[in-house]
């Protein structure tokens, strides 16, 4: 038995055990339960609790939420809508987001495949020094789909 405020670590009987916790002020907690004798600890429980919270929030903090903004091209996109869209890219790429580009086909317009893996792949030249590529560009259903994900 362990506690914040008990100098001896031993095996105690139950009752003296929590004898011991009450004449403190803190609460007997049982650490492991499976052990031989079973492991307790005298500590405030609610101290215990709130510390335990703020350390998971602290861990939550720390995580880095990854955002993933999307820009969608046609087939025949003209070299201004292009421009604007890579501006577009840029800001994002820089913002520290990941970049899900791709190329929608509509109708017919699937016909023009290689013209919308080279409108991705020259996007990816041009961001070369702002991101990496995840995903080459690849056909899915109606779409062709590229990931890029911002340099560190």
């Amino acid at each position: 038995m362990v506690g914040d405020h008990v100098d001896g670590q031993g095996i105690y009987p139950i009752k003296e055990a929590l004898k011991m916790a009450e004449e403190e002020g803190l609460d007997l907690v049982l650490i492991a339960e499976k052990a031989d004798p079973p492991v307790c600890k005298i500590i405030d429980y609610k101290k215990f609790l709130y510390d335990q919270k703020k350390k998971q929030k602290e861990i939550a903090q720390k995580a880095q939420k990854t955002v993933v903004k999307e820009i969608r091209f046609g087939p025949n996109t003209d070299d201004h809508d292009y421009e604007f869209k890579r501006k577009h890219a840029e800001n994002f790429l820089k913002e520290g987001a990941k970049l899900k580009a791709y190329v929608f086909f509509k109708g017919r317009s699937i016909v023009f495949k290689d013209k919308g893996e080279i409108l991705l792949l020259r996007l990816a030249q041009d961001l070369e020094d702002l991101a990496k590529v995840e995903n080459l560009p690849k056909l899915e259903g109606k779409r062709m789909i590229m990931m890029m994900a911002p340099k560190k």
